[in-house]
């Protein structure tokens, strides 16, 4: 009986030591665990260095692109400027080509209208002479046939093209101011034609010149 007891004895403390032994070795592994999750390795610490190194180059990307952006659209919105001022100074010579031309029929026309009334007044005057009242009244046919054959041949011209033309006439001789910067040889003669046709005058005696 005694023999047994011992035999028990060694057993039960053998039993603790290996249950002690067991759980100090669990300790240790989790003591060893908890070290890991709390301390990031090395690897990660690079990555994350990476990633925040690439989001700063995007955002660098980024503003210098919108810079870019930016002065582009500034060049653009200049050359805009440039050429409204182009266009406005094109129309502004173009408005005052077409002024001379329009003012100086005007004018024109003004003067051959105060030549009809001042024939006219002499046509309707009790006290005028039978011959001036003629020669009077043959100066205003004169005039209205003359005015005439400058429209007509004002509006052949504009149909050839040259839409901004104005004919003066003093005598024989016949001056033509065409707009434009300059003519060919053909539309000289086209010119010379319609001229000399319409308002029965010698070519020699029409002078053409742009303006």
């Amino acid at each position: 009986m005694k023999i047994f007891k011992k035999n028990q004895l060694a057993i039960l403390v053998i039993s603790l030591m290996l249950i002690t032994a067991g759980y100090l070795n669990y300790d240790s592994s989790i003591n060893g665990k908890t070290e890991e999750v709390s301390t990031p390795p090395e690897e990660s610490v690079d990555i994350a260095s990476i990633g925040d190194a690439e989001l700063v180059n995007a955002n660098v990307v980024e503003n210098t692109t919108t810079e870019q952006s930016n002065i582009v659209q500034e060049e653009v919105e200049e050359k805009k400027e440039e050429i409204k001022e182009t266009n406005t100074e094109i129309n502004q010579d173009t408005n005052s080509s077409k002024d001379y031309f329009v003012a100086s029929k005007l004018e024109r026309n003004i003067m051959y209208s105060q030549m009809i009334e001042r024939y006219q007044a002499v046509v309707n005057n009790s006290n005028s002479a039978a011959d001036q009242k003629a020669i009077s009244q043959t100066e205003i046919n004169k005039i209205n046939d003359l005015q005439n054959a400058i429209m007509i041949a004002e509006n052949l011209l504009t149909t050839k093209g040259f839409t901004q033309n104005i004919i003066f006439v003093n005598g024989d001789s016949i001056s033509v101011i065409i707009g434009k910067e300059n003519l060919t040889p053909e539309e000289i003669a086209q010119i010379q034609n319609i001229i000399s046709r319409e308002l029965k005058s010698e070519v020699e005696n029409i002078h053409i010149s742009v303006k």
